[in-house]
């Protein structure tokens, strides 16, 4: 059986006119405010469920709140580390 012919496929060049150069705007570092936000919301949410474990039958309000500690602790962690997300 006589072999076929291997054809040269040419490089794909997009048009030039489809290439514009887009600038980014570089972002400078975090403001202090705002690591010291981040990390504080991630050590009062660990506070604050270190503090429900070992102090809820002597603070009253802790007791009242019951399974909401855990809401409150977890979600201060939670918004602290999603803070992480935007910090340059």
């Amino acid at each position: 059986m006589p072999k076929s012919k291997v054809r040269k496929k040419t490089a794909y060049t997009p048009p030039v006119d489809r290439r514009t150069p887009v600038k980014v705007k570089a972002a400078g570092p975090s403001n202090l405010f705002y690591k010291i936000v981040m990390f504080g919301l991630m050590l009062l949410g660990l506070a604050w469920l270190i503090l429900q474990y070992l102090a809820q039958d002597k603070i009253g309000f802790l007791a009242d709140l019951g399974s909401w500690n855990f809401a409150i602790g977890f979600s201060a962690i939670i918004v602290g580390l999603l803070m992480t997300m935007r910090w340059r």
